[in-house]
């Protein structure tokens, strides 16, 4: 581990004074990572699950050094640029079609924290301002900026860390039913009786649809998304599906809105949107949204300093086309079947409490939080990259992984569990 890394570099929730380990890497292409002591790691993160095309892709590579003869940035604030216009023209298209409206800006966070200001503001505008509260599920996970962070589950999150200055949500159970099962007796009545008692505070609900993920990586019945769709309609309240990490194929669609036919209000993508090259994130908004917020002269109050920056607008427009040239829809298919049949086999081991899989996903639920640190060194030798959390040891590799890199992966999760205290 380098030592100025160590002793002044902050990473992702990790103590200053007791570090853990860093690896140095030095160069990465496909799906390898290569570190600085020449070890290859099969990278079974994608990056936090935005690396789809693997690492050093030529042509995602040229699209940067196409625009970077042109302009590497230049502010949004009156002015636009071509690779902007282009990637929305594509957003628009691909996504709902009530969704008309984007809003760019640099991190999934920021797009969760512009659609609750969209949603405030819409009611503002029709004089409602007492809808300020928004209603989510426990087991989200939507960022960790302060209005993301609200409604993060509140016990998994960080809610008792910021107690008293975060904004006071409601959360509903987590939906019992899960992925392809019809939703079962009593699962929505949390949810309904939460959302008929409060309509009149409620600006939203915000969700990820279908794929809960770094609150719990739990997958649940698209019968209950539509179900809560169909409650916000009768309630009047907006509704906000964070596809951050969905987005772009990850479930099997192009995004998990579809397993349920719903549309939503507000959309926020990121991650996968730039193929893990820049960051970049949009929020998207009907009509109804855009123009409730704009009328009598009101404008969105947002706007950050790299918003819809050339070099991320243009590789990002450069990584959807490669997606939908790709058979992105069988290598999906291929890694679900390939993890359900691997990883499958250790339901049964008697440190595992689950197993469960869905499109480029697989989780590994342990009965017991995992050593970090130790899965971490102990993948690293096994060749793999891969960064277990809590009690979950999951993959989601890039989506051209071949089938012998996917195996390494699932072979390291069984020495992992091999090596945990059952």
């Amino acid at each position: 581990m380098n030592t100025f890394d160590r002793d002044h570099l902050w990473h992702p929730y990790t103590s200053m004074t007791d570090p853990l380990p860093a690896y140095e890497v030095a160069s990465a292409s496909g799906v390898r990572i290569r570190l600085k002591d020449g070890r290859e790691l099969v990278d079974g993160m994608a990056s936090w699950w935005c690396v789809i095309h693997g690492y050093n892709d030529p042509r995602l590579n040229q699209a940067i050094k196409d625009q970077l003869r042109r302009v590497a940035h230049v502010m949004f604030g009156g002015l636009t640029h071509e690779p902007a216009i282009a990637l929305g023209r594509q957003l628009v298209d691909l996504t709902p079609g009530p969704l008309q409206h984007v809003f760019f800006s640099d991190s999934g966070s920021v797009a969760v924290e512009v659609a609750i200001k969209m949603a405030l503001q819409f009611w503002q505008a029709r004089d409602k301002p007492g809808k300020r509260r928004l209603l989510t599920l426990r087991g989200g996970y939507h960022g960790d900026t302060f209005g993301a962070m609200a409604a993060c589950d509140p016990v998994n999150g960080m809610h008792q860390l910021f107690r008293g200055v975060l904004p006071e949500h409601l959360f509903a159970p987590r939906p019992a039913t899960r992925f392809g099962a019809p939703l079962q007796p009593g699962d929505l009545e949390g949810f309904e009786r939460l959302i008929g008692t409060h309509r009149d505070e409620l600006a939203a609900v915000i969700l990820e649809p279908i794929v809960q993920g770094a609150g719990g990586m739990w997958f649940y019945s698209a019968d209950y998304l539509r179900g809560v769709a169909e409650l916000c309609r009768q309630h009047g309240v907006l509704l906000i599906a964070d596809e951050i990490a969905t987005g772009f194929g990850r479930t099997g669609r192009l995004f998990a809105c579809e397993h349920a036919g719903i549309s939503p209000d507000i959309l926020c993508l990121g991650k996968a949107l730039t193929g893990g090259y820049l960051g970049l994130a949009a929020t998207l908004a009907t009509s109804e949204v855009a123009v409730g917020i704009s009328g009598r002269g009101g404008v969105l109050m947002h706007g950050p300093t790299f918003m819809a920056n050339p070099l991320a607008t243009a590789v990002a427009g450069r990584s959807i086309e490669l997606l939908l040239a790709s058979p992105w829809e069988r290598r999906i298919a291929a890694i679900e079947d390939q993890l359900r049949r691997e990883l499958g086999v250790y339901a049964a081991h008697p440190a595992v409490a689950d197993v469960r899989v869905l499109g480029g996903i697989g989780v590994v639920e342990t009965r017991e939080p995992v050593d970090v640190a130790a899965l971490q060194k102990l993948f690293v030798e096994q060749g793999a990259w891969i960064r277990p959390f809590g009690r979950l040891i999951y993959l989601m590799p890039p989506y051209v992984i071949e089938p012998a890199d996917l195996t390494l992966l699932t072979r390291a999760v069984g020495a992992a569990l091999a090596a945990t205290p059952h």
